[in-house]
């Protein structure tokens, strides 16, 4: 809120002075300053007011996902609206400019104060402060399975404190649990699902989080139980991966129902994405020419070969295609890979990562540093083989040992970043990865690309998993 205001403040009081203050002369109608500087006063109230009424300061929607930011959009065009009725209401002469200033730059300023905001957030998190007391609900499989993603992702804020067990006659038991190999990571059994109360009393849950195979009177009854205990409720969907837009719920027969649409590979949408990639591939590789001819040089007065590297990937549908890149190893790197290979830092030898690769260059450890290696790739999205945001872009060699499933990650462009690049990198096990892929690829927007396009940036400063 603290962040709202300033932005509410700094904007108004620059739409002031540039209208104003006679910072920039505008060849407009004369208007009496003084009713604005008690309008610019006023305005960040009003801003904070409108966030609030649109509900943008709620726990749920802060911290993670894209819908605390489209809260802050909704509000932004809601209050503009208000004030465009509120004027032709009343026939009160606006001054157009300072509208035209403020409104954008509050907007702006906002979602500049949240995105710092969530990362501040998210290193308070990855240090184990301002977190969720989450309980966790439900049979032994699909208990470990919540654990494991709240401890996968410390960004979400989960600290598992406690689990209760849905315990159905001769099913799901301890005994049961161990065998299947599931391990709760030291976290506490505290009960069954009969006996949350006493189970958050116990663990001072803040959040239960009830997994999606408990069945239907025992869900009720859990429901029942938290009502009036200030403790948030999480179900989990037995439909994973598909979020957002696609998923609506649908009242059939009094019986609450998810209507999940399919995935929106293609349409208006889609060629606004195609636009976007085109747009942003040729200003960038115009501004960014003299960069591209110095690290050129560089690549090519260190050692010897060109400049660009170019490797077949296999990219929508399954067309092959040559995709760019700086190069940063040295000429015969393919021919050492088999020399190498016992170098691999991943656990599996899907594919190959190495931190200390003696194949690559003095220069290329810089480029693979900072991303910029992978700069050229610009040229594949502006030829239309490669996307701004999408799944990594794979080798045939690993295609090849795609499981049928896996295969859905071809249904979209490859993208030059995507949730991959701002989960981990590098550091990413195989299936994580795949995981992230194939979640994109179901849930994709216009809003996430630019969450993800931002995300980028902090990702590429902080410089994980990039070697």
């Amino acid at each position: 809120m603290c962040a709202d205001l300033a932005a509410g403040t700094l904007a108004a009081a620059l739409a002031y002075l540039l209208r104003f203050g006679g910072l920039v002369e505008f060849n407009l109608k004369p208007a009496s300053a003084t009713p604005y500087l008690v309008v610019s006063a006023i305005f960040p109230l009003a801003w904070l007011l409108a966030m609030s009424l649109n509900r943008a300061y709620e726990d749920r929607f802060l911290g993670g996902g894209s819908e605390e930011f489209r809260r802050v959009l909704n509000a932004a065009v809601r209050l503009i609206a208000l004030v465009a009725v509120g004027s032709y209401a009343t026939k009160a002469e606006v001054a157009r400019a300072y509208l035209l200033i403020v409104f954008p730059t509050a907007t702006l300023l906002t979602l500049a104060g949240r995105a710092a905001s969530r990362e501040l957030l998210d290193r308070l998190r990855r240090a184990g402060r301002c977190q969720h007391r989450v309980l966790v609900v439900g049979a032994g499989e699909s208990a470990a399975s919540l654990v494991r993603l709240a401890r996968r992702d410390p960004s979400a804020g989960w600290n598992v404190v406690g689990v209760c067990l849905d315990r159905a006659p001769g099913r799901h038991s301890h005994d049961r649990l161990e065998r299947a190999g599931f391990d709760l990571f030291g976290i506490p059994i505290v009960g069954t699902s009969d006996a949350l109360e006493s189970a958050i009393r116990l663990t001072d849950a803040t959040t239960v989080a009830i997994s999606p195979q408990i069945d239907g009177e025992r869900l009720r009854r859990a429901l029942w139980a938290l009502e009036g205990s200030n403790v948030d409720v999480l179900v989990s969907s037995a439909v994973t991966d598909v979020t957002g837009p696609r998923i609506h719920l649908r009242p059939v027969a009094g019986l609450p129902l998810l209507h999940i649409e399919e995935p929106e590979l293609t349409g208006a949408r889609r060629l606004m994405k195609d636009a976007l990639d085109r747009g942003v591939a040729l200003v960038t590789l115009t501004l960014l020419a003299p960069l591209f001819v110095g690290l050129a040089l560089a690549v090519r007065l260190t050692s010897r070969g060109p400049a660009i590297f170019t490797q077949t990937r296999v990219g929508q549908h399954g067309k092959e295609f040559t995709m760019f890149k700086f190069r940063s190893m040295y000429v015969d790197a393919e021919q050492r890979l088999a020399e190498v290979l016992a170098l691999n830092d991943r656990a599996d030898d899907y594919m190959y990562k190495a931190k200390n690769d003696p194949r690559i260059t003095r220069v290329g450890k810089f480029l693979r540093k900072w991303s910029l290696d992978e700069l050229p790739q610009l040229l594949n999205v502006f030829n239309g083989t490669m996307s701004l945001v999408g799944p990594r872009p794979p080798l045939p060699r690993e295609v090849a040992r795609y499981a049928d499933d896996v295969h859905r990650r071809l249904m979209v462009k490859p993208g030059l970043t995507g949730l991959w690049q701002v989960s981990g990198r590098s550091d990413l096990p195989t299936d994580e990865a795949v995981r992230l892929d194939l979640r994109y690829v179901e849930n994709w927007s216009l809003a996430m690309d630019l969450i993800i396009l931002w995300r980028t940036v902090f990702a590429v400063l902080k410089r994980e998993g990039a070697y």
